[in-house]
């Protein structure tokens, strides 16, 4: 098969993790994954949603959105809409998911840390981007609060990224950029830990189904891509960061 960028059907898109790139935020990336690109912020909030509080835990959550510019036609904003977005609803509940599997709650005390994942460009898996990247910003936010002295160590337990696959005549591919998951007959979106744990297995066929067999080797190329993504997180990071995680 050959494929749209001419890609091995095992080779994730070319991953690039630039990290404190804006000012103000507690943590903050630019992740790009091929064309795909996406703002992911994390900024701390000295408070709990109120089913939390007196509880001494923290929580994260995340919101998701695309800018008007980032698709091939203009992509409406929610605000003019006056909800929020099916889709982006259902992306940013996966971010929030995903990222507190990961995070000791009970370590960061009443706080929230707040992801925003903005796209600013899209060809696809979006919403796999923004978890990797986000994961990142999240560990320089706690970072911070460690130098600060607010926590007394990382709360991080493990790496969380994900990775889209898919089948496509027959063939099973990793890392779907747009033009590619539009046509697949099956495409997934998989979260893991770098112990080898699932968060989220999300897989659909498009008129068309998937056996068991196929499941599993989509599983294991998944498996192989998200461990490829860890090594880029752990890069980004340093080790004086990426040490500390799962301490």
């Amino acid at each position: 098969m050959n494929r749209i960028d001419n890609r091995q059907n095992d080779e994730l898109r070319n991953v690039k993790i630039t990290r404190n790139y804006l000012m103000h935020p507690d943590g903050s990336v630019l992740i790009e994954v091929g064309n795909t690109k996406v703002i992911c912020t994390a900024m701390v909030e000295e408070r709990v949603p109120p089913f939390l509080k007196g509880t001494g835990k923290g929580w994260v959550s995340a919101e998701y959105s695309m800018l008007p510019g980032s698709t091939i036609t203009r992509k409406s904003r929610d605000i003019n809409k006056l909800k929020i977005d099916g889709r982006s609803q259902e992306i940013q509940r996966l971010i929030g998911r995903s990222l507190r599997s990961v995070v000791d709650l009970g370590v960061i005390g009443e706080r929230t840390i707040w992801i925003d994942c903005d796209v600013i460009q899209a060809d696809g898996g979006t919403r796999t981007a923004s978890i990797t990247g986000a994961f990142v910003a999240m560990a320089d936010a706690f970072k911070g609060l460690i130098d600060k002295k607010m926590i007394e160590k990382m709360p991080i337990k493990a790496f969380v990224s994900a990775v889209s696959v898919g089948l496509s005549g027959g063939e099973k591919i990793l890392d779907l950029c747009y033009e590619e998951d539009s046509a697949a007959d099956v495409d997934m979106n998989i979260v893991m830990t770098n112990k080898g744990e699932f968060v989220e297995v999300q897989g659909s066929g498009e008129e068309a189904t998937f056996s068991q067999g196929e499941f599993m080797d989509l599983v294991s190329l998944a498996t192989s891509g998200c461990q490829k993504l860890y090594n880029i997180q752990r890069e980004a990071l340093g080790e004086e960061i990426s040490g500390e995680i799962g301490k």
